[in-house]
């Protein structure tokens, strides 16, 4: 790049950098220190992306970590790695000082880091070239008294590249990779997020380094699966995942779906249908990630062309897939959820318990993410996505939700602590089992949901229970 390229990238920076960021940098340029901004808020500025609500501006400086958080009364100075949190306007900016980094056994964390003051070392650690940008100034770069004069720095290229939409490692791709096996997730992530295309050599370090994404903490790769699904396009990444082999080392489960046959979309296999679904799929985190593992029971499943009962086997190897990355209980609930009653069949002819029976099962917390998945579904098939008249079973549920529908026995006008007061029902299994047959009663027929109605019924119960003869004990 020119010295005129660098300069004009250098102002278009200058001009982004948020007023609470500059007076951090000050901050140390005025008590002697190098500093920098670094990273993802640069790169997306050079980009032209919207970086008007980013929080994701880190800066780099020769201040070691005690001399950094001397310099601002809120400073939070808590790991080995050199980083000083400070908060601004109720933001969190990351101020870490100069390091390189040494031993990486585990593919994931240097076991080793040496804080220094050259920046140039700094930069060289990083991932990727559109990463490796820096813009800010030394202690000794003023001119005549006026402070710093900042510019751009740039070692690796890494502007012409994001001129080019590529994304290419630092240095050697395989050394890259095998320091920090995350790298090779981000690089697909970065892919999808960003629509952009994977250097040829550093596409040839993932392929080689992949099965080392098997190393890394299920938190870590949800992370980034996370954001891969919140992509515009998620198939970038998700075809990514699987032509290098990455997909396998997260999960052989989905990975064993290509080249599994479906009379589907002419031409296409049951991780291009899953693929297109997740495509087709509204972009909401749970939603995607239902979408994404609705048919993960059927490679296990499949059968002369059937893959019967692949939802309920769905739902426990999506269970465990999400209990091996650590995704919070509660997604991890509605997304398996989810993938269980997603092969859910309406009737036109259903009456309207049947409406609330479903709505009972399903949960109607559940209902629209559970419709989204469907049309996703349908879309993925290559039929519409209002098929199997959805349109008129929404209509028939909202309905049954705007009437008071009753949905779960809390909803009841007893419980169980009237059946043992009122009823000398003992504690215990008797007493859910009485609830449960009221709940049927009141889904058929909401009018029962009155105390003195249910504890009639309840009543009738518990005499039909006393007349049955007691079963045999054994001796």
């Amino acid at each position: 790049m020119s010295s005129g390229e660098t300069a004009a990238s250098g102002a278009r920076l200058a001009e982004a950098i948020p007023e609470a960021v500059r007076d951090l940098l000050t901050a140390l340029w005025r008590d002697g220190h190098a500093a920098y901004v670094v990273g993802g808020a640069l790169r997306d500025i050079l980009a032209g992306r919207e970086t008007s609500d980013t929080t994701d501006w880190d800066l780099a400086t020769s201040a070691l970590p005690e001399q950094t958080a001397a310099l601002f009364d809120d400073a939070a100075y808590e790991n080995r790695f050199g980083t000083v949190a400070v908060r601004r306007a109720g933001a969190e900016y990351q101020i870490t000082t100069f390091r390189s980094d040494h031993d990486y056994a585990d593919f994931r964390r240097p076991h080793r880091v040496e804080f220094g003051t050259s920046l140039a070392a700094d930069l060289a650690r990083r991932d990727f070239t559109m990463n490796a940008l820096a813009w800010g100034a030394g202690p000794g770069e003023a001119g005549g008294g006026v402070g710093p004069r900042p510019g751009l720095v740039d070692p690796f290229d890494g502007v012409a590249d994001i001129g080019a939409r590529l994304i290419r490692a630092v240095g050697e791709p395989r050394t890259r990779f095998e320091e920090d096996a995350l790298r090779i997730v981000r690089a697909i992530r970065f892919a999808a997020t960003l629509g952009w295309t994977i250097e040829a050599t550093t596409l040839d370090a993932i392929r080689a380094t992949a099965p080392l994404v098997a190393h890394l903490s299920g938190e870590r790769i949800a992370a980034e699966l996370d954001k891969l699904l919140a992509a515009d396009r998620p198939s970038v990444g998700l075809r990514l995942l699987a032509d290098t082999g990455v997909l396998a080392a997260i999960s052989p489960e989905l990975a064993a779906q290509r080249g599994v046959a479906q009379n589907k979309v002419p031409g296409e296999d049951l991780w291009d249908h899953t693929v297109r679904t997740v495509d087709e799929s509204a972009n909401l985190p749970t939603v995607r990630l239902a979408a994404l593992l609705h048919d993960i029971g059927k490679a296990a499943t499949a059968a002369d062309g059937h893959f019967y009962g692949h939802d309920s086997a769905g739902a426990v190897l999506a269970d465990e897939l999400l209990d091996r990355l650590h995704v919070p209980t509660t997604t991890r609930q509605r997304v398996v959820n989810l993938v269980r009653q997603h092969m859910f069949r309406y009737e036109r002819t259903w009456g309207d318990p049947a409406v609330r029976r479903f709505l009972a099962k399903v949960g109607p917390d559940a209902v629209d993410d559970l419709f989204a998945l469907r049309e996703a579904d349908n879309a993925g098939s290559g039929v519409p996505r209002d098929a199997d008249d959805l349109g008129g079973f929404r209509a028939r549920i909202a309905a049954e939700l705007k009437g008071g529908a009753i949905l779960d026995r809390s909803a009841l006008t007893i419980d169980g602590s009237d059946l043992i007061e009122e009823l000398d029902v003992p504690p215990g299994p008797e007493v859910g089992r009485i609830l449960a047959a009221l709940f049927e009663r009141v889904v058929e027929n909401p009018g029962l949901n009155d105390r003195h109605a249910l504890l009639g019924l309840a009543r009738d119960l518990v005499a039909g229970s006393a007349a049955r003869p007691d079963a045999t004990e054994e001796t």
